[in-house]
């Protein structure tokens, strides 16, 4: 009887090893028929984001409320739905401006769309880019950083963005030294 019972046990422990053996070459299986469908799907080219209008809104209290329309260009051969949009601003290598909308819309496959989103800009923000400012050097350009999120509705999910340049200033129209 024991012989019998440890042939019973025996047995069970090889039938569990077997089903375990086949569980991860099913896994092994299904991971190898992945690799050649992740590898066709097609490549997306990053959407091209640029800022083409700035305006000013109501603030509350100790802050400034801009709205900013951004030019979205989707260079790829398929439409792209979002269902909200989020951007960071930073001026001069510092954090500037945020915001948010819940807009929603489709960026045409090679097309393009201009989106507005409020942004909010903090009274501290403001009197801390004043003051990198103020280092006695003349302030010839100032640059920006851009960089934000489409909230997809597809399978692929978020879109993100970034996008630099440069705004130069007026010069200083300021009578040369000894001219009258």
């Amino acid at each position: 009887r024991i012989q019998d019972a440890r042939a019973a046990v025996t047995g069970d422990a090889v039938r569990m090893k077997i089903s375990a053996v086949r569980f991860y070459a099913l896994l092994l299986l299904l991971a190898a028929l992945m690799v050649p469908a992740c590898a066709s799907m097609p490549s997306k080219d990053p959407l091209q984001v640029s800022v083409v209008g700035i305006e000013s809104l109501t603030g509350e209290g100790m802050e400034l409320r801009l709205l900013v329309k951004l030019r979205i260009q989707n260079p790829n051969d398929a439409p792209l739905e979002f269902s909200g949009v989020a951007l960071n601003l930073e001026v001069m290598g510092r954090d500037f401006a945020s915001g948010v909308s819940d807009q929603a819309g489709t960026v045409p496959r090679f097309g393009e769309l201009v989106v507005a989103v409020p942004v909010t800009v903090s009274l501290m923000r403001m009197a801390r880019q004043v003051v990198g400012m103020l280092d006695g050097k003349p302030v010839e350009k100032v640059t920006y950083s851009l960089t934000g999120k489409l909230n997809g509705v597809s399978l692929f999910g978020t879109q993100r963005f970034s996008s630099k340049g440069e705004l130069e200033l007026p010069k200083s129209t300021a009578p040369e030294s000894g001219a009258l």
